[in-house]
């Protein structure tokens, strides 16, 4: 299945039916009266946040969703059927945009949240509401309210602990396939990852979720390489995993091209918790492995540890590491979900 997670798409509400003009005829009653029923409600458009989904390659080639509009009112004070509403099934983490792609309408964090989109137009008032005293037989009715046309964006951030970020060739894709069951494609060459991969990794007997992205270049944030449009990936994320490529001629200036995109991108994501990691370190001896170490605890100005994901020295401690920054997350949304489901009692 391809990957996609960025769609547009034109959406409608149902219109609602016009009120019906109409008169009571039957033979042996002499005054009959106003009749004419309601005209139905059109159907609304609403976005879920569904289990099993995890791209919106679906509305690349379905991107119109128009609800049926309601129905006319009849005679014999008959309402008009309402019409049908239209879901649009997105994956969990998915972002509903304006057409500017800035004002945020929804974010849909949560497998079955849910957010009407477009409102239908109510049903028109037939005759029979307009009757009277005074006014025994009126001959008027209303149209139904037009539907809401919208057009929106359709942005989906994967929902995963923790993130991978570096250079192209740093090791992300053999980390993750080293630690988890997914299989990203892995070779010899820059921007093997094209598309974020996601793999659910076990340290302890605890799991998350880790998110690889394809690598960062210098100049990402003015669109060089594949640019920064998979950064909004890792934003959900409580931890950022840094890795360095320790076969690079200058580890420092490498780290310093990431740190640089991630705080171009947002100053949100430059501070999220990161654990820098040195790797590739079975290729280093023991003094390439210190000076690579010293010069790169310089550049960031915190603590660095060291890695292979090939020989797998060092996973275990970096995985841990991860854990210590995502429990703690974890346990704050947990409570804030509480807060949201209970909420406090009045008190006078």
């Amino acid at each position: 299945m391809k990957f996609l997670d960025l769609a547009k798409v034109y959406i409608r509400s149902g219109g609602g039916g016009s009120g019906a003009v109409s008169f009571r005829r039957e033979k042996f009653i002499e005054f009959g009266g106003p009749d004419g029923g309601d005209g139905g409600r059109g159907g609304d458009v609403w976005a879920e946040a569904v289990e099993g989904l995890n791209t919106l390659i679906d509305f690349r080639y379905q991107q119109h969703f128009f609800a049926k509009s309601g129905q006319h009112g009849m005679g014999s004070q008959r309402t008009g059927a309402s019409g049908e509403d239209i879901v649009l099934r997105v994956p969990v983490g998915t972002e509903i945009l304006e057409e500017d792609q800035e004002t945020v309408v929804a974010d849909l964090t949560q497998e079955g949240q849910r957010v009407l989109l477009a409102r239908g137009g109510n049903g028109g008032f037939g005759n029979l509401h307009f009757k009277t005293s005074t006014n025994r037989a009126p001959r008027r009715a209303n149209p139904g309210q037009e539907g809401v046309e919208r057009t929106l964006w359709l942005r989906l951030k994967l929902i995963a602990d923790a993130g991978l970020v570096g250079l192209p060739n740093a090791g992300k894709s053999t980390f993750l396939a080293a630690v988890s069951n997914a299989r990203p494609k892995i070779a010899d060459y820059p921007f093997t990852t094209l598309h974020p991969n996601l793999g659910v990794v076990s340290v302890d007997g605890r799991e998350f979720v880790m998110a690889d992205i394809p690598g960062l270049i210098e100049g990402a944030s003015e669109g060089r390489g594949l640019g920064d449009q998979f950064l909004g990936h890792v934003e959900r994320c409580a931890v950022l995993l840094h890795l360095v490529d320790g076969t690079s001629a200058d580890v420092a200036a490498d780290a310093a091209t990431i740190l640089t995109e991630l705080a171009a991108y947002s100053p949100v994501l430059a501070e999220k918790p990161r654990v820098t990691v040195l790797n590739k370190v079975d290729a280093l001896d023991e003094d390439e492995r210190a000076a690579a170490k010293a010069a790169l605890e310089a550049r960031i100005g915190g603590p660095v540890m060291l890695m292979s994901g090939v020989s797998g020295e060092g996973v275990t401690e970096v995985l841990r590491a991860l854990w210590s920054r995502i429990e703690p997350a974890r346990d704050a949304a947990r409570e804030a979900a509480k807060e949201i489901r209970e909420p406090t009692k009045w008190q006078p």
